[in-house]
């Protein structure tokens, strides 16, 4: 009998793990590799953040905490979605864990059944279907248009509904397409779920910050308050704080999920790092026109992301309206022949192309569920962008029809 479980068996790796793995094989080898295929701000954090955590270990916070947090920053998280989404919470709502990721996995592990299903609009983040499958419960993928904006249309939720429904999770800003809920869009689906009131809401707004021009963040709860007591609203500080390595998320929610959450987060990694929830006490709490000056930045290398690669034939992508994403259509490259005499039949095969030739690193959609398309992050310098675009025309135009 082998060691492993037929519940992993199931479960595939991060493509977006695989492919910024394999291009740090490749640079190791000597070659020169553009990296957009990793979900990571190229910024460093701000510096008075880092003081902070500097001036927790000469302050002695360097011992165990509350499993859910240190009072203090779920005091913060707290007066944040008090102060930003109108959402009204206390400490004992709140928890803290090591990253929003880990908080998503402590939801589903506390609160499915086996056979319990969970549905969510694809594209979708490489890391829902698994999760949900280590969590013993039934993926329920619910394809998206990208004549809609990649948004769930209200009859689509409806009839994937099932008995054994138990929770809808919606990302928005969305990793990867980009989509941003508004809050007609998610009220539209709040009148759908209050037919059906044994279903729960998983919010997952790790992208809050980051929407462009015009376009307004709207959380569920926001949109319909009345669903407040079966949902979760999930965040953290690691994408519009650029703090992706301090590993801090928070949620808040119904009391009750969040003592069964730190019950599943106890036995398993106990508290988040002492050091990194000062760091983002000081980050919730303290000075936030940085983050203006991000998304300016980022606004900017999406729009020449997106000129440069509509430019390129065979490849289209619409203007993403938040996250740090394009997510471009290749399928009017797929069935062309390399310069070797590949088929370019998958997006796969198309990534894999323009690591070896144009020497991008990318994420093929099919890890997001969504075939033909691929994923391009722009948190990158803008001299990168340019260079990764430059090198991605270049090699499209090395392919001919078959």
């Amino acid at each position: 009998m082998g060691i492993l479980s037929a519940k992993l068996s199931a479960v595939k790796p991060s493509q977006t793990k695989a492919m910024t793995a394999l291009a740090a094989s490749m640079r190791a080898e000597g070659k020169t590799i553009i990296t957009l295929s990793q979900g990571e701000p190229d910024f460093k954090t701000p510096d008075h953040i880092s003081r902070a955590a500097i001036k927790a270990i000469q302050d002695g916070h360097t011992k165990y905490t509350a499993v859910a947090g240190i009072a203090p920053l779920r005091e913060a998280i707290v007066r944040k979605f008090q102060r930003e989404n109108g959402l009204n919470f206390t400490p004992d709502q709140i928890t803290v864990g090591c990253g929003a990721k880990q908080l998503l996995f402590n939801a589903l592990v506390a609160s499915l059944d086996e056979g319990d299903e969970v549905i969510f609009p694809t594209p979708c983040w490489v890391s829902y279907p698994e999760m949900i499958k280590l969590a013993g419960g039934v993926p329920v993928a619910v394809e998206t248009d990208v004549k809609d904006g990649f948004i769930m249309q209200p009859d689509a939720l409806r009839a994937a509904i099932s008995p054994k429904t138990k929770w809808l999770m919606l990302n928005s800003p969305s990793n990867p397409t980009g989509a941003v809920y508004s809050r007609q869009n998610l009220e539209e689906l709040a009148v759908i779920l209050r037919d059906y009131p044994n279903i729960w809401v998983l919010s997952d707004d790790i992208y809050e910050h980051l929407v462009y021009g015009e376009t307004e963040f709207c959380t569920m709860v926001e949109a319909a308050p009345d669903l407040a007591s079966r949902t979760l609203t999930v965040n953290g500080v690691s994408k519009s704080y650029a703090m992706t390595g301090w590993r801090v998320g928070y949620a808040g929610g119904p009391i009750e999920l969040i003592k069964a959450m730190n019950t599943v987060q106890g036995q398993s990694t106990s508290h988040t790092c002492s050091i990194a929830q000062y760091a983002a006490l000081e980050a919730l709490d303290g000075d936030q026109s940085f983050i203006r000056e991000f998304r300016d930045a980022f606004k900017s290398r999406r729009d020449l992301v997106v000129g440069m690669l509509n430019n390129i034939p065979g490849l289209k992508c619409d203007i993403p309206q938040g996250a740090f994403y394009v997510f471009v259509d290749c399928q009017g490259i797929l069935g062309s022949l390399t310069p070797s005499g590949q088929h370019l039949e998958t997006d796969m095969d198309f990534a894999m192309y323009l690591m070896e030739e144009a020497g991008v690193a990318v994420v093929p959609g099919s890890g997001f569920l969504a075939d033909g398309f691929i994923r391009i992050s722009y948190a990158a310098s803008e001299e990168e962008l340019k260079k990764a675009c430059n090198a991605i025309a270049d090699a499209a135009s090395k392919l001919s029809r078959a």
